[in-house]
């Protein structure tokens, strides 16, 4: 018996594991039920009385030596798992790539900024219109074609409802709703039935402002365009301002820049020209602030409005409208440094 002991007591010593099913085999040949050690404390019984306490003892010796053995050889194989799948503790909680925001978002949010910095507040409004905020009010005509469905998506159910064509829509609820003075920029989502080509879309994004109060002249509208421009351009920027007709406005204009791209020299982009017409702007018609209920015989107004797809295809030199709605991954992975 202490031979067999002994025996086994060589084989622990020698045993290696470099495995789960290695680990798992010596569980089951020294310490299981049915194992060496199980049955060297089966046979004890025959054991003559005078040796069984030296045979006991080491049996237990031999029992306690598996078991350090067992255990050893476990927290080696947990130590080794642990160190093969250690996480780069300097990596991201997910595997998920940082997004970046939308081109139109960027020139959206730096417009805001700009106006903000002048003291125009933000204003949104609702996209489904009625005809009252979007034509009547802003003194279209009963036959101005762009009350026609060819300009104007109409809700079939209430011709009197309809997507908005422009963002003027929220300058009419302001108005309604708020005394002079005025000063507001109204950026959102607007819809034209227009086919979708490189340079036109059904659906695109406008920021407008108006500035009511007494005494507002159109040298204030202009420099207030021209410090916009120079802001978002750059200060080498110019303005010219050409004259042009809104039936909201009194007197109208257009408004260009000098192409930031050849510096007014001329190129393909402003159409070997040297400018680029980017917003339309007047004094807003006396007849608005009437409808709206402001007094046009004590106040005066401005009121312009912009593109923001325009601005952004002059900013970043895209030259696809398309590009903006089609969220393709390689395009808008371009705008990540932006902001």
């Amino acid at each position: 018996m202490i031979d067999k002991i002994k025996g086994l007591l060589k084989e622990t010593e020698e045993f290696r594991v470099k495995s789960a099913e290695e680990l798992e085999h010596f569980r089951l040949k020294y310490l299981s039920k049915k194992g060496e050690i199980s049955q060297l404390f089966g046979d004890f019984k025959n054991v003559p009385n005078e040796i069984k306490k030296e045979v006991g003892q080491e049996i237990n010796k031999l029992k306690q030596f598996a078991q350090e053995k067992f255990d050893q050889f476990k927290e080696s194989l947990e130590d080794a798992d642990s160190e093969s799948s250690s996480a780069d503790l300097t990596r991201q909680g997910e595997p998920i790539e940082l997004g970046s925001r939308h081109p139109i978002s960027l020139v959206r949010n730096e417009i805001i900024s700009i106006f903000n910095r002048l003291g125009f507040n933000v204003n949104e409004g609702p996209e489904i219109e009625d005809d009252w905020h979007v034509f009547s009010a802003l003194n279209f005509p009963p036959e101005h074609p762009a009350r026609d469905m060819q300009d104007t998506f109409f809700i079939e159910k209430d011709p009197d409802i309809l997507l908005r064509t422009h963002t003027s829509s929220v300058q009419v609820r302001v108005m309604e709703n708020q005394k002079p003075p005025i000063r507001s920029i109204f950026p959102g989502r607007v819809f034209r039935n227009e086919a979708i080509s490189a340079r036109a879309h059904c659906i695109f994004h406008q920021v407008e402002g108006l500035y009511v109060a007494e005494n507002v002249s159109f040298a204030d509208l202009k420099q207030t365009l021209m410090y916009f421009a120079k802001e978002m351009f750059g200060e080498q920027t110019q303005i010219r301002l050409r004259p042009s007709y809104f039936p909201f406005t009194e007197p109208s204009a257009e408004m260009d820049v000098s192409c930031s791209i050849c510096g007014g020299k001329g190129c393909n982009v402003c159409k070997y020209t040297g400018w680029l017409e980017i917003l339309g702007c007047g004094m807003v018609d006396p007849n608005v602030l009437d409808k709206c209920g402001i007094d046009s015989e004590k106040y005066t107004g401005f009121a312009f409005g912009m593109g923001i797809e325009r601005i952004a295809m002059l900013k970043y030199q895209v030259k696809d409208l398309r590009l903006y709605f089609e969220n393709d991954v390689r395009f808008l992975k371009q705008f990540k440094s932006a902001y």
